[in-house]
């Protein structure tokens, strides 16, 4: 009987230690949806602040590469001074989201269009505070079930960039104010969450260094080598299209007859927020078929679908929607098993740095794309076929996935189901 008692006490305590972890993953993950907000604020406003402050079309690509080029800065600064280690994972973000939701509510003082830019990579940096120390929290709490848990922040970090534009949607009769102050207001909400809700787990994670001087280890290393592709692939294809699909998609209405700000908005959210079905199915897939021909698979229908939606671009309505569903959730659905390629791959002595790189190229590239997608529509005569520049990233990432699925070190991913 006392056995029974101590085998039944045993079970209890890891049911509700089981419990306790997704308890926190989902705080984790709508800290994360709220403080995200942020990074698409001013792009879900784009038309009405081009119009306000007359913006050029440069500044107009700055209200989201502005965002990314802090991004970068500030994650590769955390990197070299270790600051997740230095930081209670949970006082970092909540201090970051806190300043994010500062850099955001600035666009209300209307600064000028130097202001305004300063006010974006404020953003960006900041950002860097949340997104990345998220990841690495959530794997304190899991090991048994830990690619899901990634996929389900990745998710969150997809619905955050996504709200912004369904606060445009249902604020369609009020001013641009108001979007602003509700991304600001729901990233303060989020860092009281992290602040108090979310900390580390059971499971340290191990220190992510930055090292330079093993830059050229990593480049060395094939298999990383075709990983980077993959991910550089992908990247080039995925914050584009999020920054243009809104403008792209009021083109396209109005070219169908059916020119509604509102409309525009909420087909926007739906698109990006469909990435979240994405991740968790990004996640399944791998763990069955395989990091490899997931993201292969992933970037070759998100290629089609770059491809695709220009033929559509004059209807029908129903159709064009259903490629536009079809994109976001392929976009964005092979994006954490990259990372956690790296980490599978990688020499232990290098996989901090191998990520930091991995994420400092990603989004440098996004900063080129996003500024040329403009400039593609310009040389066109209108936004139909602009996004026939993203076809060749997924479709190239594509080729070098399954070029590392024909290697033996991919054996070491995903339980060796490459």
């Amino acid at each position: 009987m006392a056995l029974r008692l101590s085998s039944d006490s045993a079970a209890e305590a890891v049911l509700v230690k089981d419990t306790h972890r997704w308890c926190v993953l989902a705080l984790l993950c709508l800290a994360v949806v709220l403080s995200l907000t942020t990074w698409f604020s001013a792009t879900a406003i784009t038309p009405e602040l081009k119009a306000a402050w007359l913006l050029s079309s440069t500044i107009e690509a700055w209200l989201t590469n502005g965002v990314q080029i802090g991004f970068v800065a500030g994650a590769l600064v955390s990197s070299l001074v270790n600051l997740p280690d230095v930081v209670r994972l949970n006082r970092l973000m909540a201090v970051s989201a806190l300043l994010a939701a500062a850099a955001n509510a600035c666009l209300l003082l209307q600064p000028g269009q130097v202001g305004i830019v300063a006010a974006r990579i404020l953003t960006g940096v900041s950002l860097a505070g949340v997104y990345p120390p998220a990841l690495k929290l959530v794997s304190t709490w899991f090991i048994r079930g830990r690619g899901l848990a990634l996929g389900a922040v990745i998710g969150a970090l997809t619905l955050g960039s996504a709200l912004p534009h369904l606060f445009r949607a249902l604020t369609g009769s009020l001013n641009w104010q108001s979007v602003v102050l509700a991304a600001s207001v729901a990233t303060l909400i989020g860092s009281t969450i992290f602040w108090f809700f979310a900390g580390e787990g059971p499971h340290p994670f191990g220190k992510a260094i930055f090292e330079p001087r093993q830059i050229g280890a990593i480049f060395g290393d094939r298999p990383l080598l075709l990983v980077n592709i993959g991910y550089l692939g992908h990247m080039w294809e995925l914050y584009a299209m999020w920054a243009w699909l809104l403008t792209y998609a009021r083109a396209a209405l109005e070219v169908q007859g059916q020119p509604s700000p509102a409309f525009a908005s909420l087909f926007t959210f739906c698109a990006i927020a469909a990435g979240v079905a994405g991740c968790l199915l990004g996640g399944v897939l791998s763990d069955r078929f395989g990091r490899s021909l997931t993201t292969a698979g992933m970037m070759i229908v998100s290629g089609l679908c770059a491809l695709a939606i220009g033929f559509v671009f004059d209807g029908p309505l129903w159709l064009f929607v259903l490629v536009a569903l079809v994109w976001g959730i392929s976009v964005i659905g092979d994006s954490a098993q990259f990372s956690a390629a790296v980490t599978e791959l990688g020499d232990r002595r290098f996989v901090g740095t191998a990520l930091s790189v991995q994420l400092g190229l990603g989004f440098a590239l996004t900063v080129l794309v996003i500024g040329l997608i403009p400039r593609i529509a310009g040389l066109l005569g209108g936004w139909r076929w602009a996004f026939l520049l993203l076809v060749p990233g997924p479709l190239i990432g594509a080729a070098a996935m399954l070029g590392l699925r024909r290697l033996p070190a991919s054996t070491k991913m995903a339980g060796g189901k490459r």
